[in-house]
């Protein structure tokens, strides 16, 4: 016979309650998360499992429902859109992924660094303030810059006299995509710096103390304490990164539609096309699923291998 001990706070062991005994003493609590879990329930994970079952129909939404089994995903498997859209998105991935792990933890470590907490303060706010701005006018301003005619970056080159530079930068079929990946600059204006700043401030002052005490300089210091520290702040940016890349397809529907032709496609709008323009609900519902299921599996590979120093795991 074999129990399962707890120590309390008083030091004297005690048999662990029932799982129903518990439920039962926190019923309040739980009853508070009800709502929660069914909105949850509701608006996440049954238009995510609707997916899945709509992708084995040829569906236009309305009255037609016809059951093809996986055909969907044959055909997106030979669909060489489909090919194409992808590769543009793990090109994008990669570049979204490599800026965020450089600019915004720069700029994190710089303010972290700053002696002066007024000056601190002061750039957390400034990098607070773009945040309200939403997300289309950004995408506008980003258009006037790189408007072929009076756009400030042919303007700017015209004035350096660097003329024979200038481009039709979202018309050119090997910049379009690039020119994408530009929109944002310097990208420490957002939640990633803020992320990181808060995982600099988390490190204890005592283990800092310690690195300066050995004669750590500041940059062995950021390199063999901070950064280390930070690894669960870097795995969560990353997770972040990598589901906004696989999900978002606003900024190319916005700027560029997938042009010039299909250079800058991408699934997420390969999916909208398919589903508002061709009425092919039950294909689009098969790439959504495919996102899906990728983004599901580079998420767990990213927790899987991304480990902290200061995460740990119980037996």
């Amino acid at each position: 016979m074999s129990a399962t001990l707890s120590t309390p706070s008083s030091g004297q062991p005690a048999v662990a309650r029932p799982l129903t005994a518990r439920v039962a003493r926190y019923r309040t609590a739980y009853l508070w998360l009800i709502p929660t879990f069914a909105l949850l329930l509701v608006f996440n994970y049954y238009p995510a499992l609707s997916a899945l079952y709509h992708s084995l129909f040829q569906w236009n939404g309305a009255n037609i429902k016809l059951f093809v089994g996986v055909n969907h995903f044959v055909d997106l498997w030979h669909d060489p859109l489909w090919w194409e859209s992808f590769t543009h998105l793990i090109i994008l991935t990669v570049a979204l992924v490599a800026i965020n792990l450089t600019f915004p933890l720069g700029a994190a470590a710089m303010i972290f660094h700053l002696w002066n907490l007024r000056a601190a303060y002061f750039y957390r706010v400034l990098l607070v303030v773009p945040m309200v701005v939403p997300g289309l006018v950004i995408l506008m301003i980003w258009m006037f810059i790189y408007s072929p005619n009076i756009g400030l970056l042919n303007q700017s080159l015209a004035l350096l006299g660097l003329e024979n530079l200038q481009r039709f930068w979202l018309g050119d079929f090997k910049l379009a995509l690039y020119a994408i990946i530009f929109v944002g600059f310097p990208w420490v204006a957002g939640i990633g710096t803020l992320i990181y700043l808060a995982g600099f401030q988390a490190i204890p002052s005592e283990l800092m103390d310690s690195a300066v005490i050995d004669g750590a300089s500041t940059w062995q210091r950021l390199a063999f304490v901070e950064l280390p520290m930070v690894l669960s702040q870097i795995k969560l940016v990353v997770i972040l990164t990598v589901i906004t890349a696989f999900q978002n397809f606003t900024i190319v529907l916005v700027m560029t539609n997938g042009g010039p032709g299909t250079k800058t496609l991408v699934p997420g709008l390969h999916l909208y096309k398919a589903a508002m323009a061709y009425n092919r609900m039950g294909y689009a519902c098969a790439i959504g699923t495919v996102l899906f299921f990728l983004t599901l599996v580079l998420t767990y590979l990213n927790h899987r291998y991304l480990r902290s120093s200061v995460e740990f795991t119980g037996s």
